[in-house]
Protein backbone atom coordinates (compact mmCIF):
# COMPACT_ATOMS: atom_id res chain seq x y z
CA UNK A 1 0.00 0.00 0.00
CA UNK A 2 1.28 3.34 -0.97
CA UNK A 3 2.85 5.80 2.10
CA UNK A 4 0.92 8.86 0.05
CA UNK A 5 -2.98 8.10 1.39
CA UNK A 6 -4.45 11.68 1.08
CA UNK A 7 -5.22 13.04 -2.28
CA UNK A 8 -3.83 15.96 -3.69
CA UNK A 9 -5.20 19.29 -2.20
CA UNK A 10 -7.03 21.45 -5.09
CA UNK A 11 -6.26 24.94 -5.12
CA UNK A 12 -8.69 27.22 -6.77
CA UNK A 13 -7.42 29.96 -8.96
CA UNK A 14 -7.75 33.91 -7.69
CA UNK A 15 -9.89 36.02 -9.08
CA UNK A 16 -7.17 38.15 -11.46
CA UNK A 17 -5.61 34.38 -12.05
CA UNK A 18 -9.02 33.51 -13.42
CA UNK A 19 -9.71 36.62 -15.21
CA UNK A 20 -5.75 35.99 -16.95
CA UNK A 21 -6.75 32.85 -17.44
CA UNK A 22 -10.02 33.92 -19.25
CA UNK A 23 -8.70 36.67 -21.37
CA UNK A 24 -6.07 34.40 -22.89
CA UNK A 25 -8.52 31.90 -23.68
CA UNK A 26 -10.90 34.38 -25.37
CA UNK A 27 -7.83 35.46 -27.50
CA UNK A 28 -6.66 32.09 -28.62
CA UNK A 29 -9.15 32.31 -32.07
CA UNK A 30 -9.29 28.15 -31.79
CA UNK A 31 -10.74 27.88 -28.25
CA UNK A 32 -13.16 30.39 -28.30
CA UNK A 33 -16.47 29.59 -25.65
CA UNK A 34 -19.73 28.10 -27.02
CA UNK A 35 -22.64 30.34 -27.31
CA UNK A 36 -25.49 29.62 -25.85
CA UNK A 37 -27.27 27.71 -28.57
CA UNK A 38 -24.22 25.16 -28.68
CA UNK A 39 -24.57 24.82 -25.29
CA UNK A 40 -28.05 23.93 -25.49
CA UNK A 41 -27.39 21.64 -28.13
CA UNK A 42 -24.83 19.33 -26.21
CA UNK A 43 -25.58 16.10 -25.53
CA UNK A 44 -24.00 13.93 -22.26
CA UNK A 45 -21.62 11.67 -24.25
CA UNK A 46 -23.94 9.18 -22.57
CA UNK A 47 -26.57 9.46 -24.18
CA UNK A 48 -24.71 8.90 -27.29
CA UNK A 49 -23.36 5.46 -26.92
CA UNK A 50 -24.32 1.63 -27.79
CA UNK A 51 -27.42 1.37 -29.46
CA UNK A 52 -30.68 3.14 -29.57
CA UNK A 53 -33.14 2.27 -26.95
CA UNK A 54 -36.03 0.44 -28.42
CA UNK A 55 -39.35 0.87 -28.31
CA UNK A 56 -40.01 -2.50 -27.78
CA UNK A 57 -37.36 -3.49 -24.86
CA UNK A 58 -37.01 -7.45 -24.46
CA UNK A 59 -36.22 -9.13 -21.05
CA UNK A 60 -33.15 -10.98 -20.19
CA UNK A 61 -34.66 -14.51 -18.93
CA UNK A 62 -32.71 -17.86 -18.56
CA UNK A 63 -34.21 -20.90 -20.28
CA UNK A 64 -33.25 -24.03 -20.75
CA UNK A 65 -33.80 -25.66 -24.49
CA UNK A 66 -33.56 -29.02 -26.09
CA UNK A 67 -29.93 -29.43 -27.68
CA UNK A 68 -31.74 -30.37 -30.87
CA UNK A 69 -33.47 -26.49 -30.68
CA UNK A 70 -30.78 -24.82 -30.04
CA UNK A 71 -28.47 -26.55 -32.69
CA UNK A 72 -31.28 -26.19 -35.71
CA UNK A 73 -31.35 -22.39 -34.61
CA UNK A 74 -27.51 -21.90 -34.40
CA UNK A 75 -27.61 -23.68 -37.81
CA UNK A 76 -29.31 -21.48 -39.46
CA UNK A 77 -26.71 -18.42 -38.77
CA UNK A 78 -26.34 -15.17 -37.45
CA UNK A 79 -29.30 -13.98 -35.79
CA UNK A 80 -30.49 -17.06 -34.81
CA UNK A 81 -31.54 -16.32 -31.38
CA UNK A 82 -33.96 -12.73 -33.16
CA UNK A 83 -35.39 -15.90 -35.45
CA UNK A 84 -36.28 -17.91 -32.45
CA UNK A 85 -38.02 -15.07 -30.88
CA UNK A 86 -39.76 -14.55 -33.92
CA UNK A 87 -40.52 -18.21 -33.85
CA UNK A 88 -42.05 -17.71 -30.51
CA UNK A 89 -43.94 -14.68 -30.85
CA UNK A 90 -45.81 -16.29 -33.68
CA UNK A 91 -46.41 -18.84 -31.14
CA UNK A 92 -48.34 -16.81 -28.92
CA UNK A 93 -50.18 -14.43 -31.45
CA UNK A 94 -51.60 -17.62 -32.71
CA UNK A 95 -52.61 -19.30 -29.92
CA UNK A 96 -54.08 -15.88 -28.01
CA UNK A 97 -56.04 -15.15 -30.89
CA UNK A 98 -57.91 -18.73 -30.64
CA UNK A 99 -58.35 -18.31 -26.23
Amino acid sequence: MSKISKRPTIRMPTTEEDKAITAAAKSDPDAQPLTPKQLKAMVPIRALRGRPKSENKKLLVSVRYSPEVVAYFKSTGEGWQSRMDGVLRKYVTRHSRSA
